[in-house]
């Protein structure tokens, strides 16, 4: 049985009402449990819980540094390929969308990830859309292979596959999988996802057991927050952590928290996510799984990720770019610009979309990124705050 089944009976809006009806002395018996349900978890999202923010944080700080430390984990985005097949309403990659696209080659890859690695990094999240004309399985495992020997960590983040599809890939070396189910109600996904394969739901919420299977030691998952109720994306991420946790335990999990941010076909959010209630989740994530990795990414401002890191944070992206190309303009020369997912002549002022002259590449990137301090301006902030940045935590040789 899938997490689908299990899905399939949550009882998530009862949860979600729960916890709008929440008083504050649940969310106190909540606090006093040493293991908690759904239902607790329901109950510190909750308005009444918002009270207690401050109480919630101290809690969640002396958690995380109980179980990780005071040590930050790094790590940075590599854009293989903004081609996609798929229309995703939110997503500047999306097919329909008039942008400057490219797929970066094997060597012009290598050429990212080495300035990556000059700044300091040690583990590598490579990113791309669905195309398998431009991006295909053998096309990412030859990407991971060339780079297995200079960084210990390799994620990947790329279009759902089947077990199998997934072993060349762990066998080349990677050993992590990010997926974003994007979100957790089934209705808003249809209406948000209206061409390619992406419109799958259940494939795409059975993903991360696919990977389990095919051997991948780190799983992520996260929705995408501005999509849905954000109380009813927590609980559904809640439960679904829960699962993984019970169910593909060899591995370690992560849950990024994402919001939805500018970019190419100027979608807005369809519900709003305070900085308070954002701080609400990671804290009730934390005291709800205290050994998992809470991912924050430059999606969110300075100020805002330097209060947050202090809450519940293990894993944070600095000195991002979410376009293919942006560190060192790989690709530059082989831009082509598409409307309707169809390639045409690249005129002068191709696309409105285009990244600024001033970035490395004019490649669309997949939203701005909020925090545009330098990798090295982050793990300064990291130290002066009293916390240590960790550029590398595993080496394949401990394996052996």
């Amino acid at each position: 049985m899938s997490f689908v089944s299990e899905f399939n009976s949550l009882p998530v809006k009862s949860l979600v009402k729960h916890s709008l009806d929440a008083r504050l002395e649940d969310v106190r018996a909540s606090l006093a449990k040493s293991k908690l349900s759904l239902t607790d978890f329901a109950n510190l999202i909750s308005p009444a819980a918002s009270e207690l923010l401050e109480h919630l944080g101290r809690r969640s700080r002396a958690m995380t540094q109980q179980r990780f430390g005071k040590v930050i984990r790094l790590f940075a985005p590599l854009y293989l390929s903004n081609e996609c097949i798929n229309n995703c309403s939110y997503c500047g990659f999306s097919r329909d969308n008039p942008i400057l696209r490219v797929t970066l080659s094997i060597d012009e890859m290598k050429r990212e990830a080495e300035a990556l690695k000059e700044q300091g990094f040690r583990n590598l999240l490579l990113v791309a859309g669905e195309h398998p004309k431009f991006v295909s399985n053998n096309y990412l495992r030859d990407c991971v292979a060339a780079l297995h020997s200079d960084w210990p960590g390799i994620s990947l983040e790329v279009a759902p596959m089947e077990t199998e599809e997934y072993r060349p890939l762990v066998a080349a070396g990677a050993d992590g999988l990010v997926v974003y189910q994007e979100t957790y109600d089934r209705e808003v996904y249809a209406q948000m996802h209206t061409a390619g394969p992406k419109r799958n739901f259940d494939w795409r919420l059975e993903t991360p057991e696919r990977a389990y299977a095919a051997g991948f030691r780190r799983l992520g998952i996260s929705p995408l927050y501005g999509l849905a109720d954000w109380r009813y994306e927590a609980i559904c991420a809640a439960a679904h952590a829960d699962y993984l946790l019970r169910n593909c335990w060899k591995a370690s999990l992560t849950i990024s928290t994402v919001r939805i941010r500018p970019c190419a076909g100027e979608f807005q959010p369809l519900t709003h996510l305070a900085d308070r209630e954002l701080a609400q989740i990671i804290c009730a994530l934390r005291l709800m799984f205290p050994d998992i990795g809470i991912v924050l990414s430059t999606r969110e401002t300075p100020k805002l990720r330097d209060g947050l890191l202090q809450l519940g944070v293990t894993m944070m992206s600095a000195g991002s770019h979410t376009e293919p190309g942006g560190y060192t303009g790989a690709g530059k020369e082989k831009l082509h610009h598409t409307v309707g997912g169809r390639i045409v002549e690249l005129a002068s002022g191709a696309s409105e979309w285009a990244v600024p002259e001033n970035r490395a590449t004019n490649a669309t990137g997949q939203f701005n990124i909020a925090d545009e301090r330098s990798a090295d301006e982050v793990a300064e902030l990291i130290r002066r705050l009293g916390y240590e940045p960790v550029w590398k935590d595993w080496d394949a040789a401990l394996t052996m």
